[in-house]
């Protein structure tokens, strides 16, 4: 029997109050691992830079890791597609392990020379904090799969400062095409005082800049359409070949910690090979005043016209072979250095083009076109929005059913003659293919 709706907004009322109090420890304790994790990542860059033969010893790193995650990870392996199956398929849970393991390992990663992100990192530490306060709380299944969703918000709005992206990415990233709204405040109160917690302990984010508004322009609107399938390409084909990678490896490769070291050498040759580190590591800082960068990327001249490319393959290799961290700021590394050398073929402006490569590529390779736009909005300002999400759509279209989340479900197909994918995941896809 429906109960009386007479005094509706009282549940309401109540159901955000609930919600309020098991959303701060999280958020509190998220934020703060974050902030922890961000300090030590931007330190091992910086050790980095200053003893170049530690990239010598990342072989011997990957092996570490490979153990680590052997001898005490069990199902923590899995990342970020265990969380998204727990939320889909409630089972053994997301192990509280998972948070200090990733953390360590993700440092050692960078630490060594590897190519690899952040988002990752901070996802999964969300993640097992809300595992645990769900295990505390002995809340119901249907309760555990709100609080990890919000456990995902929380750590992906706090490790780039974009609280409301965090909070869309989060509904957004679990089911390709559909957005379930249960917990929508929850995730937004998670995201948001993540943010605060990490902000508060003094960690900075990078600022990114588009230094002109651009008005509807036709012509522009032509380069911006191209460019978005150039983008969605960009994010397919970084997601295949991260996935083909790690099955080749695992399938031409033993004993299995053999699969590290040949990443590791394989690191080492093409460093060298190109003669520059501009590819190793998060690519937000450079070692040198004209090392390609993400916010180099943002002006004339600041990447090579294969950047893009180089930092693909060298990511690719890197979380293909075991070494740990995110795929999202490679991926804002590959999109800007894009954008960059489309800007100088196409004769667009060159700030414009690196921040829609920037938001695009990341869009297509994750599935998530509205939480891209909104993140543009939060880095760049809302005065390019229109082109955002033009970018942004387009990418999502063209990047195909691929992505970097194995876990992620097809809810909408993106074109009626795929509706035949709908309920599977994209692992399922990518097998019958």
């Amino acid at each position: 029997m429906r109960p009386k709706t007479k005094f509706e907004q009282l549940f309401v009322v109540t159901h955000l109050f609930r919600w309020t109090l098991l959303v701060i420890p999280i958020a509190l304790v998220a934020g703060s691992l974050v902030a922890l994790f961000l300090w030590l990542l931007d330190w091992s860059v910086r050790f980095r830079f200053a003893h170049d033969w530690l990239l010598f010893l990342l072989p011997v790193a990957g092996v570490v890791i490979y153990g680590l995650y052997r001898y005490l990870g069990k199902n923590a392996e899995a990342g970020n597609n265990l969380i998204m199956d727990e939320i889909h398929e409630p089972g053994g849970g997301v192990p509280a392990r998972m948070a200090p393991l990733v953390l360590v390992t993700t440092v050692m990663t960078h630490l060594f020379g590897g190519s690899a992100g952040r988002e990752g990192t901070a996802v999964q530490i969300g993640g097992s904090v809300a595992q645990f306060f769900a295990r505390l709380f002995r809340l119901t299944p249907g309760d555990v799969r709100i609080v990890l969703t919000t456990g995902i918000a929380a750590g992906f709005g706090a490790v780039f400062g974009t609280p409301v992206a965090g909070a869309v990415f989060a509904l957004e990233v679990l089911t390709l095409g559909r957005i379930r709204f249960d917990a929508l405040l929850p995730c937004l109160m998670a995201s948001v005082l993540a943010d605060v917690t990490c902000r508060a302990w003094g960690i900075h984010h990078t600022a990114y800049h588009i230094g002109t508004a651009f008005h509807f322009d036709f012509f522009l609107l032509v380069k911006v359409i191209g460019s978005g399938v150039a983008f969605g390409l960009a994010g397919f084909a970084f997601a295949e070949t991260c996935h083909t990678i790690k099955n080749a490896g695992k399938k031409w490769i033993r004993p299995a910690w053999a699969i590290p070291v040949a990443g590791g050498l394989l690191i080492i040759g093409l460093t060298y090979l190109l003669g520059t580190e501009d590819y190793l590591s998060l690519g937000v800082m450079g070692k040198y005043a004209h090392s390609v960068t993400i916010p180099s990327c943002f002006l004339a001249g600041g990447a090579t016209p294969w950047s893009w490319l180089w930092k693909l393959l060298f990511t690719a290799i890197t979380l293909g072979t075991g070494f740990k961290g995110g795929e999202v700021t490679p991926l804002f590394f590959i999109g800007a250095a894009l954008g960059n050398t489309l800007a100088t073929l196409c004769g667009a402006p060159v700030d414009l083009m690196a921040g829609l490569g920037f938001i695009a590529v990341f869009a297509g390779a994750t599935n998530t076109p509205i939480a891209c736009t909104l993140m543009g909005v939060e880095l760049f300002g809302a005065d390019n929005v229109l082109y955002y999400a033009i970018v942004c759509f387009t990418a999502y279209y063209f990047s195909g059913h691929s992505g970097i989340y194995h876990s992620q479900r097809v809810g909408v197909s993106k074109v009626e003659r795929l509706r035949h994918d709908k309920g599977k995941t994209l692992k399922e896809i990518r097998e019958n293919r």
